[in-house]
């Protein structure tokens, strides 16, 4: 059974850090897509870092330049560190996964995931 556990989820002042994790347990597949998505109240899922199929980092305009996205596959955990926090950067913060193939746009596509975590909340007060 694969399960996703995001953690790292705070509240913190605009221009702070942190840096999200996400355990990934059970999910064996060689070829896969991982990302992080947020939403914030009101608004729907979006995108904000991924890795392809091909393991290149994929990012979102909005955090382009301020979030990194890295994975510790020994330890079987996905990383989001975000600097230069912004009060707009706020939101309930999800890990996913899938064993499909993807590529490009494909990899911000919240249909595309099957596994996802039960999310992290990120605050950023001005």
């Amino acid at each position: 059974q694969v399960q996703l556990a995001e953690s790292g989820g705070d509240s913190v002042q605009a221009g702070g850090s942190l840096r999200l994790s996400c355990a990934v347990h059970g999910f064996t597949h060689s070829t896969y897509c991982m990302a992080w998505f947020r939403q914030a109240p009101g608004k729907e899922r979006e995108g904000v870092a991924g890795i392809g199929s091909d393991e290149v980092p994929s990012y979102a305009d909005s955090v382009k330049g301020r979030f990194t996205i890295s994975q510790d596959t020994a330890k079987g955990t996905l990383y989001l560190q975000m600097n230069t926090l912004k009060p707009e950067d706020t939101a309930m913060y999800y890990c996913a996964a899938t064993s499909t193939w993807c590529l490009g746009s494909r990899i911000f596509v919240t249909g595309a995931y099957v596994y996802w975590g039960q999310g992290t909340q990120v605050t950023v007060s001005s």
